[in-house]
């Protein structure tokens, strides 16, 4: 790449396939937008023309108009056919004039109030086709006018050297939007699946926030409006706008402020109403007023959606963590683009595609969070406690290598929900369901090495009482209690199959134990429950008991699961009848 100081010709050489104009560009400030090739041509020979400003080519939100002007000399390239890019695509109006030795002016417009086809090349970026015969000095003169952000990293490429960069720059966009596809159809098939809120408005969020960098990069103009200037310009500040709505409403569902901080819940309802009332006033609001609107007010908007996520994990709230981390990437690259916007950062590779890094990283991290979330949600018992921290572990692991192992996420998240799905969401044990299909098994196995196998029914004594007395919270706290009193028990038959049957009634599947075995079993279970009284969060002391039926399997007569069910059954109905707190078996009293 070949650039002199400001002020010098640029040279092309035979070597030269890209060079950038920023710095040896001048540019003067044409405050009326009244002026013409010829004015800026005087102002030329006047000495207006001033170097950019610390060498940057982003001057912020400007009104008026920009002249730019350099002088380029073909001195040996064979190429004379010269492609000028405007490397950002919502620049309202460029003309440009490319005046030769002879005096002719070659003039071409573009930017994204012309159609889309009028471009040279159908690119995102506006760009201009140049004659640069060798020898000959050329000067160009480049007028810009928008009411976005005045960036103008002007670039002139061969055109070999074009389509090399454009395959880089589109791989990368095509990786970066390959990721948000994998990420909204994983969590939209979790949604389905668990209906969570949490994961609809990720993929609100998710589904808005690539809609605005697809906007940004010139692909919407390309791809979905080509023939609509006006709609290119809405979509901006509308589109900022509702990827905020998106990320106010995810913080608040996500970190739960409704329960855990209403008055940090309350301010995110304000921003999301004003982004709405931002939102429905960009479609009549001049761009120059709704789109640098917007652009602050993502800033105060990230800005506090950090603040709240620091104040929830300095309340001690888990799940906070990840989810500052996520932010702080969003946060970066944000912060980075938006200071280009307003000419307060050099734009670069980092700047430019910062906010697309920063985005997918943050989009991969908040999905992770989210599954924690509902990992932490589905109990708070130890076995799962643990399954939660593993996961967790698995899964900063995997943040390493996400871009290269998205699949294998697919895969453990599928895994995980298949097995979310066979246990009951208030004890932590295998549900019914999952029994049924468990115990199927464990019937063809006892028939096949002609095993004993044993049943047992559990039911909870007087567990309406417990409801009607303290409350159905205070029973649910119970049941998990019960779940974990049977599942200690039970710690020395390696081979039991415990699961919640239904209300208050437990089942278990004892292999390779006969009636004798499985009764005194049944026995150790419920002098567990009776020996240690249930006790909720130190403030109730509640004795509990069950009362225990207990069934001996045939494998060789025996058909299916319901009749085996019924017996069971039957043996605790007798020892409810019996006077409760006792186990009976199919057969008659306790062996």
């Amino acid at each position: 790449m070949a650039a002199g100081p400001p002020g010098e010709t640029i040279e092309l050489r035979r070597d030269t396939a890209e060079v950038a104009l920023g710095p040896a560009m001048r540019h003067v400030h044409d405050a009326t937008a009244q002026g013409d090739l010829a004015a800026a041509t005087r102002w030329l020979d006047e000495g207006r023309f001033r170097p950019l400003p610390r060498g940057r080519t982003s001057l912020g939100f400007q009104d008026g108009a920009f002249w730019f002007h350099t002088r380029v000399l073909n001195r040996d390239s064979p190429e004379t056919r010269w492609l000028l890019v405007q490397r950002f695509a919502l620049s309202d109006r460029i003309d440009v004039y490319a005046r030769h030795a002879d005096g002719r002016v070659a003039f071409q417009a573009g930017g994204d109030h012309r159609p889309f086809g009028a471009r040279s090349i159908r690119y995102r970026h506006p760009n201009f086709l140049l004659t640069l015969p060798r020898g000959e000095p050329v000067d160009l003169f480049v007028r810009v006018r928008s009411e976005s952000s005045m960036q103008v990293p002007l670039s002139l490429l061969t055109l070999p050297a074009f389509a090399e960069t454009t395959r880089d720059a589109q791989f990368v966009i095509g990786a970066y939007y390959g990721i948000l596809l994998a990420l909204f159809f994983y969590n939209l098939a979790l949604w389905l699946s668990l209906r969570d809120a949490g994961y609809f408005w990720y993929l609100f969020h998710l589904s808005a926030f690539g809609l605005v960098l697809f906007t940004l990069n010139g692909l919407g103009f390309e791809y979905l409006w080509p023939g609509s200037s006006t709609l290119n310009d809405r979509m901006v500040p509308l589109s900022v706008c509702l990827a905020q709505i998106g990320m106010q409403q995810f913080t608040r569902v996500f970190l739960e402020l409704r329960q855990r901080w209403p008055p940090g819940d309350r301010a995110g309802l304000a921003l999301i109403a004003f982004f709405a009332l931002l939102g429905i006033a960009s479609t009549w609001l001049p761009y120059r007023i709704a789109t640098p609107l917007a652009a602050a007010a993502v800033l105060a908007s990230i800005a506090w959606i950090a603040i709240v996520t620091v104040t929830m994990v300095r309340r001690g709230y888990a799940p906070a963590r990840l989810f500052l981390i996520a932010w702080a990437m969003f946060l970066l690259g944000t912060g980075l683009f938006v200071g280009v916007a307003f000419g307060m950062a050099p734009k670069n590779f980092l700047t430019e595609y910062g906010v697309q890094i920063g985005s997918a990283l943050e989009m991969l991290l908040l999905s992770v969070a989210l599954g924690h979330r509902y990992a932490r949600l589905r109990g708070e018992n130890e076995r799962i406690a643990r399954e939660a921290k593993e996961l967790l572990e698995h899964k900063v692991e995997q943040r390493t290598t996400e871009l290269r192992s998205a699949l294998v996420q697919l895969e453990d998240a599928h895994a995980r929900l298949r097995e979310s799905s066979q246990r009951d969401a208030l004890t932590g044990l295998h549900n019914r369901s999952h029994f049924r299909d468990r115990f199927d098994a464990l019937l063809r196995q006892a028939r096949e090495h002609r095993r004993p196998l044993s049943l047992l029914m559990i039911d909870l004594d007087n567990f309406k009482t417990i409801n009607d007395r303290y409350g159905h919270l205070i029973g649910d706290e119970c049941l998990r209690w019960a779940a974990r009193t049977l599942g200690h028990a039970l710690r020395p038959h390696h081979d039991a199959l415990l699961a919640r049957f239904g209300g208050e009634e437990f089942v278990v599947v004892l292999p390779g134990l006969d009636l004798v075995a499985a009764a005194r079993v049944a026995e150790d279970l419920r002098q567990h429950l009776r020996e240690a009284p249930f006790r909720s969060s130190g403030t109730y002391e509640i004795p509990v008991t069950a009362s225990i039926g207990v069934h001996a399997v045939d494998p060789a007569t025996v058909g299916g699961i319901d009749p085996l069910l019924q017996l069971a059954d039957q043996a605790l109905y007798r020892a409810k009848a019996d006077g409760r707190d006792c186990v009976r078996t199919s057969q008659g009293e306790m062996a």
